[in-house]
């Protein structure tokens, strides 16, 4: 095993903040939605609404960086061992067989993780996000007093909105469960607070040093 820089700092900041984000509105829209009483309807509104604009500009900004410096490659979708990583997460891990893929600095995600990964990018962070802004606008009156969004009912909105809230909580929840499948428990979280995780090196490389 060998301590390797897989996760660099912006990618860090955004992942933490994201999953802050996504918690927080998952607090005050489920409040708004009359689901439990905490803060009261009034600030939970008013912080759902910062709220999404900080995530909308935290996305905006990942957006940016994951062209600039290449690492929306890591997303590309191959079927490639997809069926023995399937597998493995679903059989092999729990008789201790070794994983049918290699982590490397360059190459961070299993073939079922882009796949999923990439379904949350383009599908359900979109979903969620431009519902919400519908939702949002939906009662904006202009000096003419005319509705801005007028093609939807508020409820067809409201019921994507909260469809793509609790697909979300779901992936969060299955997210958090995958991170302690790593080496140990807690590899994954660990790499993702430092940077640094241990991975196996390649036979060649090992006898070179």
């Amino acid at each position: 095993m060998k301590s390797v820089y897989v996760y660099k700092g912006f990618e860090r900041f955004w992942h933490w903040t994201q999953a802050t984000l996504i918690i927080f509105l998952a607090l005050t829209g489920f409040e708004v939605h009359g689901t439990f009483h905490i803060l009261g309807f009034e600030h939970a509104a008013r912080f759902h609404r910062v709220g999404s604009w900080m995530l909308i500009g935290l996305v905006v900004f990942a957006i940016f960086w994951h062209f600039v410096t290449g690492e929306w490659r890591q997303y590309i979708p191959t079927t490639k061992k997809l069926a023995e990583q399937i597998r493995f997460y679903t059989i092999g891990m729990f008789k201790g067989e070794k994983h049918p893929t290699k982590k490397t600095e360059v190459i961070k995600l299993n073939p079922l993780q882009r796949l999923v990964y990439l379904g949350f990018k383009l599908v359900l962070v979109p979903l969620t996000v431009i519902s919400g802004i519908l939702y949002m606008f939906h009662k904006t009156i202009d000096r003419n007093d005319i509705v801005v969004v007028s093609d939807f009912s508020l409820e067809s909105i409201a019921f994507w909105h909260t469809l793509g809230a609790i697909l979300l909580m779901v992936f969060l929840v299955v997210h958090v469960y995958m991170t302690t499948t790593g080496h140990t428990p807690t590899s994954n979280i660990r790499a993702m607070i430092t940077g640094y995780e241990d991975l196996e090196e390649d036979e060649e490389t090992a006898k070179k040093e």
